[in-house]
């Protein structure tokens, strides 16, 4: 359905991301979706997938290029698992947020709403909440191993009553309830928390417009 694709770095080489456009007619909005720690994986893409059949053009960049390029793992394994933790602690977040934008500039010139699931390391960001200027969603799992209780409270605390952010926390659920077939995988929650998404892009994109959505 979809396809890899090479795209230039704002510092010289280049990487790979997979893409997928919608059968509707073009121009269409598109939606960056931003890998979990197992890169563009099987689940990445169909998460593309379904994007696309909503009408979006959907594009997942491989952030994890300067280290092991291509990499695509699955949860699992305890081997796969140790893998991604190495590549995801090695990670360079500045680099990788300038990945994203190139990203975005490849298929559209505005960010206009983000789309965040689960928040791992937000608490640690917090100082960025003045210049979230445009609309953001977040889904928190209450027993969220990696975003415990004080993480999400500093988020709560410091985003609740943004003007540009919406924030729901999911009861009894833990990391990944959304990811299909995974070991957390929540069927409910999910449902809820993909509804919010679908209903919140459809909101606030139109064929002239773009987002950068964390759907992971």
């Amino acid at each position: 359905m979809g396809k890899d694709i090479k795209i230039k770095a704002h510092d010289g080489g280049s990487f790979s991301a997979y893409v997928v456009k919608p059968q509707t007619d073009l121009p269409a909005a598109a939606v960056v979706v931003i890998q979990e720690i197992f890169g563009v994986n099987a689940v990445m893409r169909d998460i593309c997938n379904n994007l696309a059949g909503a009408g979006y053009i959907t594009i997942c960049p491989d952030l994890f290029w300067r280290q092991e390029p291509g990499l695509q793992l699955t949860d699992k394994t305890e081997a796969d698992w140790q893998r991604a933790f190495e590549l995801f602690n090695g990670f360079d977040i500045d680099l990788g947020i300038e990945d994203l934008k190139t990203t975005l500039a490849h298929v559209r010139k505005d960010k206009d709403c983000n789309v965040c699931y689960y928040g791992v390391g937000i608490d640690e960001l917090l100082d960025e909440a003045p210049r979230i200027k445009k609309q953001l969603l977040m889904h928190i799992a209450e027993r969220d191993q990696f975003v415990p209780m004080e993480a999400q409270q500093k988020i709560l605390a410091a985003l609740n009553k943004h003007k540009n952010v919406e924030i729901h926390v999911y009861p009894d659920v833990d990391h990944a309830f959304a990811r299909v077939d995974g070991q957390h995988y929540d069927k409910e929650a999910a449902g809820k928390a993909n509804f919010r998404s679908a209903d919140f892009l459809a909101t606030h994109l139109s064929p002239s417009k773009t987002s950068n959505g964390g759907l992971h």
